[in-house]
């Protein structure tokens, strides 16, 4: 049975890729800094070997922890999914130091941490696959997205160097970028007069021209790219980002 690892995987998207594994036969590890969230998702996956992680992604000594015990509990990591991510929003003007460098230490930090762990095995063993769970903001700028945008577009870098990094090692990197997604971190950012036909409309005074598709995504749709990146009918991709957004970028 192959063994994966996928941070933040307590809700939305993270949820979704631990079900899409593991309905695949594979071992999943669920790493989230949320006990309860990590719980109820494990609970619904009846007959399926999962093993739950309470660690912050942020942390380099608590991620070094959870990997050991992962493989520990599951054996060797053949799979990493990076997830975990948080999103601030606001105009540079007015953002605080704080909602800079914890967004950093999440989305582009925790994929540092996570990736140098679980790769030191994979470099090991000569064998592996991780794909790390970006945004189509981290190639298209956003307003009041900078800190969200600028540490995507880092998480999406970093993944593309180590993929290059590992390839000696028959080791394949990629990114998955999602637009707008049916989650919590897409709907608590609406307000009375915002939903999803807002959403697919666009906003042009904020130079978003909406979702030519004509819906959001759901986890699901993510959780499906993830699983194909994974997958040895994806064995000769590496080093590539695959966006997932209905056309909400025109492709760029």
């Amino acid at each position: 049975m192959k063994v994966a690892l996928v941070t933040g995987a307590a809700g939305g998207i993270g949820a979704a890729i631990v079900r899409e594994l593991a309905y695949a036969d594979i071992a999943v590890a669920m790493v989230d800094r949320d006990k309860r969230g990590l719980d109820l998702v494990a609970d619904n996956l009846i007959g399926c070997r999962t093993h739950t992680l309470v660690a912050d992604v942020g942390s380099a000594e608590q991620v070094e922890a959870a990997v050991a015990q992962a493989e520990r509990a599951l054996g060797p990591i053949d799979y990493l999914v990076n997830v975990a991510g948080v999103l601030q929003t606001g105009w540079v003007s007015e953002m605080s130091d704080h909602d800079w460098h914890a967004t950093m230490a999440v989305n582009a930090g925790g994929v540092f941490h996570v990736s140098r762990a679980v790769s030191r095995g994979m470099i090991r063993r000569a064998a592996g696959a991780i794909v790390t769970v970006s945004s189509n903001a981290g190639s298209t700028p956003r307003v009041g997205m900078s800190a969200y945008a600028a540490s995507k577009a880092a998480s999406t870098m970093f993944t593309r160097c180590l993929g290059l990094e590992l390839a000696r090692y028959g080791i394949r990197c990629n990114v998955v970028a999602p637009g707008s997604t049916a989650t919590s971190m897409l709907t608590d950012l609406w307000g009375d007069d915002t939903d999803e036909s807002a959403v697919v409309a666009g906003v042009p005074e904020a130079f978003r021209v909406g979702i030519p598709l004509g819906h959001i995504a759901q986890p699901e749709d993510i959780a499906a790219a993830v699983r194909f990146l994974l997958s040895d009918a994806a064995a000769h991709i590496t080093l590539q980002e695959l966006v997932v957004d209905g056309g909400a970028t025109l492709g760029a």
